[in-house]
């Protein structure tokens, strides 16, 4: 592969990395003028994000042949390499076509005064978009570290941007310390996988012959790093603390791009680097999946803060997308290509409607957050009336979130369950008993994420403003509206034409187990399995539903219109209603902290006697963090504390410390 001369589509893509950077430069050109950089700049990053996802796209076109090329960075033994297939074109479609969104809403979102000066916000946000470009791109190890650590550092000045706060500096700090540790993960792994060539271009990972042990060795590293940055439970503590400290718009690329670039390193390392491993492979991604997926579900229908409640929906999120990578590996292994295919196509599609749905929800928060002040569920309600814009687009993603046809959600949770119905085939015994379970998994998790969906649009949208403040609420601006309706219009296209979706990521699944789902005979129905067990379509579900509307608005309109007395509702024997005598938060989540109590860490706040507003609370956190990290960091610092004599500030001891390690060196490195 030599340094790419013409104007291939991956040669255009470089060129975009570096136009990203360069706008982000362009920021510190006015570091405070929050016109240049909001009404100039964000645009503009908007447009090459759009450019990605086309150019991302020409990559899953059907007569494209991947690309590689050496490019002249890097060391002079180790040169940065780069790569354009079907895997990593799919994942810059999400990126760019997500990252346009988000970045159309930040260019109305950002104003001065909110901690880090516009023009140094430009400059981290456009790094971040480019080192995830990056991630994606790299074919050796060295660039994939060199963009990984990228992107976890300027992720991290995005995160403290209100950094004179202390809360939002321990939630950074939490993120970038569990940031390094899954990286360390990964060197470790990639250094497994060089298999003793000590070539790290992932050419050189491919033909490398591993011994068993050593290869489970690399699969259990790659699921470890990466799912550090995933969100994988038990390893997920930094996401619902980052996620609410972050500015909405970052929290948006954080929970729809971000965590993306763990799943596809993920993808890249277990189905195109590492050769098909054992069943147990999968069998262990899919547990933690699974599990992840539950506990993401259960923590979020008890959260009282919108942005947590998000966070650990991603979560789940996250671990319906790692269930599906676990069955694409069990039936890999046992050589069953077309249901390896649709659990894979599941978790494609997931992962590409998840950038959808969760961006637009992160983002109207932030609408909510800018117009009230508030993020607490306490103290929201009844923004329907203020707020229009953002509570219909809202309720999009709310429904989109919560898997309900006909929008995106629904098309890979449903593609998913049928890959779950299929597997009794597997010529194993104990899956046949095991695997199975994952599909009532996977529909209590759904059913959750319906319950927490009613909870966060209905506490913030329906009902009374529970505060004064909120009467005086505004709606959204022009560019963040038309950010969120870009994101609505993916979440919504995609559940009309699934089968385009499924044509789509047909390349991705043909390149990593060998075959493709096809959609059906009708170009207007999804069949992934077969006619006779399972069909879907999403463009007669609305036609069917907007005929059921029309026709219900003409009889109305015919029989009904005018005839109607208008008069206030029965109050249940009460004069008046209060804001008060509204479901909170907290009383929606009481039935999901009475079953699953023993998950919970929960403080109880009662009200006294002499309260006269008396309010109930509960306190829920995490038991992870309690009895997991907690402990470690105090193990880690009472370690520190012993070996604090060997930093005694002497030249000489550090001179002797050098020395000593050279000679070490010499006699045991051959």
């Amino acid at each position: 592969m030599n340094a790419l001369a013409t104007a291939t589509p991956l040669a255009v893509l470089l060129e975009l990395v570096a136009a990203w950077l360069l706008v982000g430069l362009l920021g510190l050109a006015r570091p405070h003028r929050i016109a240049w950089v909001a009404r100039l700049l964000f645009p503009l990053g908007a447009l090459v994000a759009l450019a990605v996802a086309g150019m991302g796209a020409l990559a899953l076109s059907a007569d494209f042949a991947m690309q590689g090329a050496v490019l002249p960075l890097g060391l002079p033994d180790l040169p940065f390499h780069v790569r354009l297939d079907a895997l990593s074109g799919f994942f810059l479609l999400l990126l760019g076509s997500a990252g346009a969104g988000i970045s159309i809403f930040a260019a109305g979102y950002f104003r001065e005064g909110e901690g880090t000066a516009p023009g140094l916000l430009c400059l981290q946000y456009h790094v971040f978009l480019a080192s995830m470009a990056m991630v994606i791109l790299a074919d050796d190890a060295y660039l994939f570290m060199v963009a990984w650590e990228t992107m976890a550092l300027s992720s991290y000045f995005l995160v403290t941007t209100q950094h004179r706060l202390p809360e939002i500096r321990r939630a950074g700090f939490l993120y970038l310390l569990m940031a390094h540790v899954g990286a360390l993960a990964l060197l470790l792994c990639f250094g497994v996988l060089h298999g003793g060539s000590w070539q790290m271009t992932f050419d050189a990972m491919r033909g490398a012959t591993l011994a068993p042990a050593w290869a489970s060795v690399a699969f259990v590293l790659a699921l470890f790093g990466f799912g550090a940055k995933a969100g994988m439970v038990p390893l997920h503590v930094w996401l619902p603390e980052a996620h609410p400290a972050a500015p909405s718009p970052v929290s948006a690329m954080m929970s729809a791009l971000m965590l993306k670039t763990a799943i596809y390193g993920l993808l890249r390392v277990s189905l195109d680097l590492l050769h098909v491993g054992p069943w147990w492979w999968g069998l262990l991604t899919l547990g933690l999946g699974l599990g992840t997926a539950l506990y993401g579900a259960i923590f979020a229908a008890v959260q009282t803060d919108m942005k947590r409640l998000l966070a650990y929906s991603s979560i789940e999120n996250i671990g319906l997308i790692l269930a599906g990578i676990g069955l694409a590996l069990v039936c890999r292994s046992f050589d069953m290509r077309l249901l390896a295919a649709l659990a894979l196509a599941a978790v494609l599609i997931h992962a590409f409607n998840h950038a959808f749905f969760k961006s637009l929800l992160f983002l109207a928060t932030g609408s909510v957050m800018h117009a009230t002040g508030e993020r607490s569920l306490g103290k929201l309600g009844g923004l329907i009336r203020r707020m229009p814009w953002v509570a219909m687009l809202a309720l999009i993603g709310s429904l989109a979130i919560a898997g309900l046809p006909p929008l995106n959600g629904f098309v890979s949770e449903w593609l998913l369950l049928q890959a779950f119905l299929q597997t009794p085939h597997i010529p194993h015994a104990f899956l046949n008993m095991i695997v199975p379970l994952g599909a009532a998994i996977v529909s209590l998790t759904a059913a959750l994420a319906g319950y927490v969906m009613v909870k966060f649009y209905g506490v913030i949208f329906l009902g009374q403003p529970r505060e004064p403040a909120l009467r005086e609420a505004h709606d959204a601006g022009v560019l963040e509206r038309l950010g969120l309706i870009w994101l609505a219009l993916g979440c919504v296209l995609i559940g009309i034409f699934p089968q385009v979706a499924l044509d789509v990521v047909g390349r991705v699944t043909l390149s990593l187990v060998g075959t493709t789902v096809q959609h059906g005979q009708s170009a207007w129905w999804m069949t992934p399995v077969a006619s006779n067990q399972a069909s879907y379509s999403g463009l007669w579900l609305w036609l069917g539903l907007l005929l059921v509307i029309g026709a219900t608005f003409v009889l109305v309109r015919l029989f009904h219109h005018g005839r109607l007395r208008r008069t206030p509702p029965w109050a249940c024997g009460y004069p008046w209603q209060t804001p008060r005598m509204q479901d909170t938060a907290e009383g929606f989540g009481q039935p999901i902290r009475h079953l699953f109590g023993p998950m919970f860490r929960q403080q109880r706040e009662l009200p006294l006697p002499s309260d006269l507003q008396p309010r109930y609370s509960v306190l829920i956190s995490d038991r992870f963090w309690h009895a997991l990290y907690l402990p470690l960091a105090r193990l880690t610092r009472r370690i520190a504390d012993s070996l604090a004599f060997l930093q005694g500030g002497r030249l000489s001891i550090y001179l002797l410390y050098s020395f000593v390690t050279l000679i070490f060196l010499l006699v045991c490195v051959r």
